[in-house]
């Protein structure tokens, strides 16, 4: 994939999150609620948590959305235990996806994601065989409007990312895990909009797919698409490039 159709698939994928604001909502209370039930309500403490409420503040999701979902998953007010699932995926043409969800029933999420890979012509993979040519790592995507690449770059390195990618349209920024919420929090002081912010699985170097445009790359991001507007499904990750 050239990186003209990558960043025509990230304004793509903004537009869709922004149409859908109540359901991106929903989907990141559901990760607050999980990150409380598993290390607690304060985020000093958790980190899974304070990367969750990073994520939660980048997608202007109101305090009181937030605070009310930590609580619930600390058990302070009444809620819905989630569990956490990873689905390994081969796409057509021997694309590997990741899919990340939570779900308060695996019996109906597991078989509603093997009927949409049925639908597109994907399998599920064994434990292991696409995960292990994935890192996690936290990535940021910014739109250039102009900003001066020295500039940003200077500043993202020393904020905490560990990668500064630039492209013609965007730059994106890579981090540990561990650093993407206090990179986060700079960049919001700094006044950066992100067009993308999380953690995700990055395909190792050597790994990625590239694909022609035609059909079958169609194919693909329809499925790609489908996958994140599952109700259970929090993130997913690809190879493709």
């Amino acid at each position: 994939m050239s990186g003209h159709s990558r960043w025509a698939n990230i304004k793509h994928r903004k537009e869709g999150a922004d149409k859908k604001r109540g359901a991106a909502f929903t989907k990141i209370s559901k990760e607050l609620m999980v990150a409380a039930r598993l290390g607690g309500s304060d985020p000093a403490s958790n980190a899974r948590l304070r990367i969750a409420v990073s994520k939660a503040r980048a997608a202007n999701m109101p305090r009181d959305n937030i605070e009310r979902a930590v609580k619930k998953g600390a058990g302070e007010l009444e809620g819905i235990t989630y569990e956490e699932v990873l689905y390994e995926i081969f796409a057509p043409g021997g694309v590997g996806i990741l899919v990340e969800a939570l779900t308060d029933k695996k019996s109906r999420t597991t078989p509603e994601i093997k009927s949409m890979l049925n639908k597109y012509g994907a399998n599920l993979a064994a434990e292991g065989a696409v995960s292990r040519n994935f890192e996690r790592k936290g990535v940021i995507i910014l739109e250039r409007n102009g900003q001066k690449e020295d500039e940003w770059m200077e500043f993202a390195l020393e904020a905490g990312a560990d990668d500064f990618i630039p492209q013609d349209e965007y730059f994106e920024l890579r981090s540990r895990p561990e650093d993407y919420a206090l990179l986060q929090e700079k960049l919001a002081e700094k006044g950066a909009q992100a067009l993308e912010s999380g953690i995700k699985f990055v395909p190792l170097a050597g790994t990625e797919m590239k694909m022609g445009e035609g059909e079958q790359l169609d194919k693909i991001q329809k499925f790609l698409d489908a996958l994140e507007d599952h109700d259970d499904v929090q993130l997913v990750s690809s190879n493709l490039v």
